[in-house]
């Protein structure tokens, strides 16, 4: 409870600090010189929202992922953790997509100035699923040369790749669509199932449910092979893999989850802590 008190704190004094000095959407720009260390794709800003500067911060740490909750408000998609936090003026526009398309349209279609891959803008439904997702949808098309698509049976790359996750009840009217610039984010439920990574191309789920290591002792030899077999599964299918809930206190057990993850090829390491992971997948090695 205390830490989350303290993000939230930190959140409004980067949001005083930026109001109070007008930072342009532009100012996006400003967290990568034209060279520099290489983007961390395997960094997932879990609740990116909750810091400071929203999204800035991630791509200031080079993140590779970022994590924005939304919920459908009088038609607005507004971003906070709970309902109580929410702001009429932290909306998905303003605080991702305005900023990203001026990345992009600065970096002449990337994210990263010396990389293609696309940043992947991971959208957790709070509210009712079906609405909340035509509202993304319909917002999604008005930066439609910004995101990855699906048209006919086809994948068409953009800079930025958008999951749905969150709410279930999204997935029908995604299902129903023939054209989307959004993807649907799996369970490890949907593992080796009809479900093609054209429509899930990522399976995340609970480390605590399926996990009993903390990171503490030895992993367990039937985990350790139960993790392994589920990334091959995936990877297998062209899909990648994301655990939450992992352990994220700095710390031995911390690095001990990290280290496993990054050997059985998880592709995103969930993280509040965005200059802890940064050093640890710098020092890994790690892309």
């Amino acid at each position: 409870m205390a830490l989350t008190t303290r993000r939230r704190a930190l959140t409004t004094l980067g949001a005083a600090l930026a109001g109070a000095v007008a930072l342009p959407a532009g100012t996006a720009l400003a967290s990568e010189g034209g060279r520099g260390p290489r983007p961390l794709w395997r960094a997932h800003a879990h609740n990116d929202y909750e810091h400071p500067r929203p999204l800035l911060d991630a791509l200031d740490h080079r993140f590779g992922s970022v994590e924005a909750d939304i919920y459908l408000v009088e038609g607005q998609l507004l971003v906070a953790h709970d309902p109580e936090d929410l702001d009429p003026s932290r909306t998905l526009e303003s605080l991702y997509l305005a900023p990203l398309a001026a990345r992009v349209r600065a970096h002449h279609g990337r994210v990263y100035r010396r990389d293609r891959r696309a940043l992947q803008l991971l959208v957790d439904i709070k509210t009712e699923g079906a609405a909340t997702y035509l509202e993304l949808d319909r917002q999604l098309r008005r930066y439609g040369h910004l995101f990855t698509s699906y048209a006919h049976g086809r994948v068409l790359p953009g800079a930025v790749t958008a999951v749905v996750s969150g709410d279930r009840a999204a997935r029908a009217p995604m299902e129903a669509q023939r054209t989307r610039r959004a993807f649907y984010d799996g369970r490890l439920a949907d593992l080796g199932t009809s479900a093609p990574a054209s429509f899930v191309p990522l399976i995340s789920d609970n480390w605590t449910l399926n996990f009993t290591w903390q990171g503490v002792g030895a992993f367990p030899d039937a985990e350790r092979r139960r993790l392994r077999s589920i990334v091959g599964t995936a990877h297998a299918r062209g899909q990648r893999v994301r655990f939450w809930a992992t352990p994220d206190i700095a710390g031995p057990a911390r690095d001990a989850v990290w280290t496993e993850l990054v050997a059985a090829g998880v592709d995103h390491l969930n993280t509040d802590d965005l200059a802890g992971l940064e050093a640890f997948l710098d020092a890994h090695r790690d892309a």
